[in-house]
C-alpha cells in the first residue's frame, strides 16, 4: 500500500479542508452571512438551525461555539494542522468561519447537520455555474492550492484546471484523476467537488511521502459537467476528447441570452495563447465520485467500482397551441398546449415503467406562455431526460416515445417541435482498470460492489480516448443535487485511500492497462 494509515489521515484532513473551502464558494446563504456578520451571530444562527434540523440536543451549544471566532478558528486550525501542504497565500478569500463553525457543530454532538452542511453557509446549497463569479473564484482557489502543494497548475483554453506532478521516465504519457466543480442550482457539496478535492489531496500526499512518480500524474478540475447554465453538458471533458470544438461556443446561449463564447471570454478563457484542451497523451483516467444513489447505502458496501455508465438523451420540446380566454373558450374547441404537454409527460412516465429498470425518463422543467391564470396556455416548453445503460434500448425507446408524442400533438391539434441537445452514449469502463481498483479496495479491507452508474459522468467521455474507471462512495439516502447531499467523512476517506493506492500502482509501479 502506498501510504501508512497516519499519512492517509493527513491526506484525508487536507481533502476535507478543500471541501470546506469550496462549500463557501457559491453557497446560497454565504453572501448575507459573511457580509452582515462574518464571524459572529450569523454563523451561530445557521449552525443552530442546522443542529435543530437534525434533531440534535446540542443545538444551543453548537450555536454558542460557532459564535466564538477564537473557538472556531482554533477548531479549524486543529482540523488542518496535519494537512499535506501549507495553506496557500490568499486563503483569506475564504470566510474564516468556514471550517471553524463546522468543527464547532461537530463538537456539539450533531455532526454534519443538516446532512449536506460542511460550512455554516451551506444551508441552502451551493450554486457554481460555468464561468460565473462563484465558479471562477473556486477555480482560482484551487489554482492556489495546487501551487502551494507543489503541483504545477495550468488552465486550458476552455477553463479546465490541471495540476501536474511530473514523472521521471522522461515520457509524455499521463495518468489523470479528478472531476468537476460546477453544480446544479442549489446543489450539494460533494457532487464533483469530492473527486477534485480527493485528487488534489492524493497527488499532494504522493508527492510528499513517495517523491516523484515514474509516469506523470495530473489532477483536473473540469470546467463543466452539469449543463446547468448552457444547453450542453460535459463542456470540459467534451473539449478534451474532441466532442466539442471551441469554435462552436457562440451557438449556445444561457437563459439571459449570453453566449457560451461571451461568458468564456469574460472569465478570461478562450484565448488563442492558452493551451488547447484536446488531449492525446492520457494513459488512464480514474474518477472518484459520490454515488448519487442509494445502492451502496442499502448494500452496506463502502466502495463501488463502476462497470458501466448509462447513456443519456436530453430533449427540449416546444408545444404550440392557441392562447384564449379561460371562461369563454369551450373545452372541445381548445388547443391547450399545457394539457398536451401534461399528457406527453405522463406518456413518457408510462413508457419508462413499461420498459422496466434501468430505463428512466424524466420531464424536469416546464414553462408556460402566457402563464396567466385566466388564459388557456398557448405555448409550452418542456425538457425530457432519458437514460439507459444499453445503446440499442435507449435508441428504440426514444424513437417509439417520440412517435407517441407526435400522435398526442396531432390528436389535440397542436404543433410539436423537439431538439435533441445532448446525446451521450452508454460507456463501459475499462475492465482491467476496474479490477485494479477493486483489488486496491480489498487490500484496505473495504468491501466492493460492482455496479452501473445511473448518472452521467466525465469518465464516460474520457473513456473514448483512454482506459477509464470510476470509484463510488455511498450517498446518504441516495440524495444528490440537493443541499441534503451527504457522505460520512470516514467514507470519503475510504474512497481517497483506494484512489491513492490505485494512482501509486499506475504511476509509481507503472502498471497501466
Amino acid at each position: 500500500m502506498a501510504l501508512t494509515s497516519e499519512q492517509m489521515e493527513q491526506a484525508a484532513s487536507f481533502m476535507m479542508e478543500l471541501l470546506r473551502e469550496l462549500a463557501w464558494i457559491g453557497a446560497e446563504s454565504a453572501a448575507n452571512a459573511a457580509t452582515a456578520d462574518p464571524l459572529g451571530t450569523a454563523a451561530a444562527q445557521l449552525s443552530a438551525a442546522a443542529a435543530e434540523a437534525a434533531g440534535g440536543a446540542g443545538a444551543a451549544q453548537a450555536a454558542g461555539q460557532a459564535a466564538s471566532p477564537a473557538a472556531g478558528a482554533a477548531a479549524g486550525a486543529a482540523a488542518g494542522a496535519e494537512a499535506v501542504p501549507p495553506a496557500a497565500a490568499g486563503a483569506a478569500a475564504v470566510p474564516p468561519t468556514a471550517s471553524g463553525a463546522a468543527s464547532a457543530v461537530e463538537a456539539s454532538g450533531t455532526p454534519h447537520a443538516p446532512q449536506g452542511l460542511i460550512g455554516p453557509a451551506g444551508a441552502l446549497g451551493v450554486t457554481r455555474l460555468l464561468y460565473d463569479d462563484a465558479w471562477l473564484q473556486a477555480q482560482r482557489l484551487l489554482e492556489r492550492r495546487l501551487a502551494a502543494a507543489g503541483l504545477e497548475p495550468r488552465f486550458d483554453r476552455a477553463g479546465s484546471l490541471f495540476g501536474r506532478l511530473p514523472g521521471t521516465d522522461g515520457g509524455s504519457r499521463v495518468v489523470l484523476t479528478g472531476s468537476h466543480i460546477d453544480t446544479v442550482r442549489r446543489g450539494g457539496h460533494y457532487d464533483g467537488a469530492y473527486g477534485v478535492a480527493a485528487g488534489i489531496a492524493a497527488l499532494a500526499a504522493l508527492k510528499r511521502f513517495c517523491g516523484p512518480p515514474r509516469r506523470t500524474l495530473e489532477v483536473v478540475s473540469l470546467c463543466e459537467e452539469e449543463g446547468s447554465r448552457f444547453p450542453l453538458s460535459y463542456w470540459g471533458s467534451g473539449t478534451m476528447v474532441g466532442r466539442y470544438g471551441l469554435e462552436g461556443a457562440s451557438f449556445y446561449r444561457d437563459p439571459d441570452g449570453e453566449t457560451l463564447e461571451q461568458a468564456m471570454l469574460a472569465a478570461g478563457f478562450g484565448r488563442p495563447e492558452q493551451p488547447h484542451p484536446r488531449r492525446d497523451d492520457l494513459d488512464a483516467f480514474v474518477e472518484l465520485h459520490v454515488e448519487q444513489g442509494i445502492v451502496l447505502e442499502r448494500s452496506g458496501e463502502p466502495i463501488g467500482v463502476v462497470q458501466a455508465i448509462v447513456g443519456q438523451r436530453r430533449y427540449t420540446f416546444t408545444v404550440a397551441g392557441e392562447a384564449n380566454h379561460a371562461g369563454t373558450t369551450p373545452m372541445p374547441l381548445r388547443r391547450d398546449a399545457l394539457a398536451g404537454a401534461a399528457e406527453m409527460a405522463l406518456a413518457a412516465e408510462r413508457a419508462a415503467v413499461r420498459r422496466g429498470e434501468p430505463m428512466v425518463a424524466t420531464v424536469g422543467q416546464l414553462e408556460t406562455e402566457p402563464g396567466t391564470p385566466n388564459v388557456v396556455p398557448g405555448r409550452v416548453r418542456f425538457t425530457l431526460d432519458v437514460r439507459h445503460d444499453e445503446a440499442e434500448a435507449l435508441e428504440s425507446f426514444c424513437r417509439e416515445l417520440l412517435e407517441e408524442l407526435d400522435g398526442i400533438a396531432a390528436r389535440r391539434g397542436l404543433e410539436l417541435q423537439g431538439e435533441l441537445w445532448m446525446d451521450a452514449p452508454p460507456a463501459r469502463m475499462d475492465a482491467e482498470l476496474a479490477d485494479r481498483l477493486a483489488r486496491a479496495a480489498g487490500r484496505r479491507g473495504l468491501a466492493v460492489r460492482r455496479m452501473a452508474s445511473g448518472a452521467g459522468h466525465d469518465a464516460q467521455l474520457l473513456s473514448e480516448i483512454c482506459p477509464a474507471a470510476m470509484l463510488f462512495v455511498p450517498s446518504r439516502a441516495g440524495i444528490s443535487h440537493s443541499p441534503l447531499e451527504f457522505t460520512e467523512e470516514a467514507q470519503l476517506a475510504g474512497g481517497l485511500a483506494v484512489l491513492i493506492d490505485a494512482l501509486y500502482e499506475l504511476a509509481y509501479e507503472e502498471r497501466v492497462p
